[in-house]
């Protein structure tokens, strides 16, 4: 299997080790291909400097809570000098800072320079504390007038909310002169967003920076300003955040990420004596809502889009912080996703076409694509997602090789076109995307199709899929079908499909005669079961976890009919996952 050019085959090791012997040239190649505008280096005029130079005030006003529980796994390794992002690790010295060395890559730099894991260090008792404060002051001294990789946008307003929400135990220890380094550096970054905000094409450096601009004002102007920066943030909200609570990019991530920020400045607003905006007190319940509808039997998120699985103790934080239990719902009209629960089974289906430009810049092509558990136990995934790994994995998955639906002739359901105001690669599509739902006698069929691959090859994709009352059988049937008012194709050649069902890495799977056992780590056995001859087991990849894993996937293999109704096989497919009693 091939994803944009990646092996994912038996041979995945080898391209693991060409990342980590990869030249600066290539690395930087790379960069611009898929960080596109918002990759490039900052850049300031004389006059601009000037506008950014002057002190912070000579305290805070106000500090944030940190909502956000820590990663005690990384803050120890981080404690060890071992510094780990994707699959890329450097080992320092004792009282070595990262950036005093080169780093394996800029992905690996951009992640060190965003100090997400700043709190996590903090967490380690006073001597994480002290080092915590090393780290930033030797930050500061070294990065803190203008530096044009580490003062992007986006990289900038991570860096600012990531160190207000260390509050004063980061931003106002040591002496004096340390304290006011530390301000007036935090203050010059914060001018320098307000000045570039308005240009930025970027929606994550247009919702970043409204956050802290928000945080500015509360934090170290004593709510000067504030009114301004509210209606910028709540444009963003209005702009980013879709009606069913869902984020415009679709990802489940960036809802937690939206509702985790909104909930601390909605805190912060409380300790400063504010009102509550009405629109916030209005998009926090239906976040919520939308984060409890992707939240899995484990307690961490499905990975739809660019998303990961996310820690469980943080989504379970940003729950517990609502203001009443989350609405339930099974269907999310304007994200485009239908779920089921019955017992302990649990399935969401992608039935949502790309988001509009520029937030289909980072969207996947995965129409029809599902994820299913059991329990705490996943089963059917997606490739995945994650920030940490590099530029390049997180490009190649967007494919739809890359999840679990069928592919046609090899080419993705949706169009990749390039957005010229990012230079990246926005997704657009599939047309025709849409889903049924029927309930009867506590049984649930949900009927689902899209046009993506009719302007090539005269099909429609049609996936049906069946959930019994007692949650222990999923039927499924997926179907190439020849619309009654197409005509009939001139070309009668069969066209090759694949089926793919990826499997999560905690899945161990076993072929047999006439099924492939799929044991789970909850302890529960699964059988896979298809008409279909040929179904194999291939090894893909998962990167939704922080690193590139590589688990199995299951997949069914033919030839389509061009001309086929999808009543009869080749054109049509029948599978099932059925669970031993």
């Amino acid at each position: 299997m091939s994803v944009d050019g990646r092996n994912l085959s038996d041979g995945t090791e080898d391209t693991f080790q060409a990342d980590r012997t990869r030249t600066s040239s290539d690395d930087a190649a790379l960069w611009r291909r898929f960080r596109g505008i918002a990759g490039e280096d900052a850049r300031v005029s004389t006059l601009q400097k000037l506008k950014l130079t002057g002190h912070g005030p000579d305290t805070f006003s106000l500090h944030l809570e940190n909502l956000l529980p820590p990663d005690d796994r990384r803050g120890e390794a981080l404690m060890r000098d071992v510094w780990r992002i994707g699959q890329q690790r450097i080992v320092l010295q004792p009282g070595q800072s990262p950036w005093s060395i080169e780093m394996p890559s800029r992905h690996f730099a951009d992640r060190v320079h965003r100090f997400g894991w700043i709190a996590d260090v903090m967490a380690q008792g006073e001597a994480g504390t002290a080092r915590a404060i090393a780290l930033v002051d030797d930050w500061v001294a070294k990065f803190g007038k203008f530096h044009g990789f580490a003062w992007r946008l986006e990289p900038t307003a991570s860096r600012c909310w990531n160190w207000l929400r260390c509050g004063p135990d980061l931003l106002e220890a040591g002496d004096e002169a340390a304290r006011h380094a530390r301000i007036d550096a935090l203050a010059r970054q914060l001018r320098y967003i307000q000045e570039t905000i308005t240009s930025a094409h970027d929606p994550k450096s247009r919702w970043l920076g409204a956050v802290v601009l928000v945080a500015k004002s509360l934090c170290l102007r004593a709510g000067a300003g504030l009114g301004e920066a509210l209606d910028r943030l709540e444009a963003e909200t209005t702009a980013q955040i879709l009606p069913d609570g869902g984020h415009v990019s679709r990802s489940p991530a960036h809802v937690l990420a939206s509702l985790i920020h909104l909930q601390t400045l909605s805190r912060a607003l409380d300790k400063a004596g504010r009102p509550q905006p009405d629109w916030m007190e209005k998009w926090i319940p239906r976040l919520g809502a939308m984060l409890a509808f992707f939240q899995t039997g484990d307690g961490a998120l499905n990975t739809f889009n660019d998303g990961d699985e996310s820690r469980a103790e943080v989504v379970s934080a940003a729950l517990a912080r609502l203001p009443a239990p989350p609405r339930k719902f099974m269907f999310a009209p304007k994200s485009g996703f239908q779920k089921v629960e019955k017992g302990s089974i649990r399935l969401v289906l992608d039935c949502g076409e790309a988001p509009p430009r520029p937030f289909g810049d980072h969207a996947r092509a995965g129409a029809l694509g599902f994820e299913l558990s059991d329990g705490t136990a996943r089963i059917v995934t997606s490739c995945g997602f994650s920030p940490e790994v590099n530029v390049d994995w997180q490009a190649a998955v967007r494919r739809t090789s890359a999840h679990s639906t069928l592919i046609l002739a090899g080419r993705d359901s949706a169009a990749f076109e390039l957005n010229d105001a990012t230079r990246l690669r926005a997704l657009i599509g599939p047309e025709g995307i849409a889903a049924k739902r029927l309930e009867e006698a506590n049984e649930i069929w949900l009927d689902a199709q899209h046009a993506g691959y009719k302007a090539a090859y005269g099909l429609l994709h049609r996936r049906r899929i069946f959930v019994s009352g007692e949650g222990d059988r999923l039927t499924g049937e997926d179907s190439l079908v020849r619309p009654v008012a197409q005509a009939e194709a001139e070309e009668k050649k069969p066209i090759p499909f694949d089926i793919r069902f990826h499997l999560h890495p905690t899945v161990t799977a076993m072929m047999g005669k006439d099924a492939i056992r799929l044991m789970l780590d909850n302890g529960h056995v699964w059988r896979f079961r298809t008409s279909h001859e040929g179904a194999r087991l291939e090894r893909t990849v998962y990167l939704a976890r922080g690193i590139v894993e590589q688990p199995e996937q299951i997949v069914l293999s033919g030839f389509a009919d061009p001309n086929g109704d999808g009543s009869q096989p080749p054109n049509c497919v029948r599978w099932a996952f059925i669970r031993e009693s």
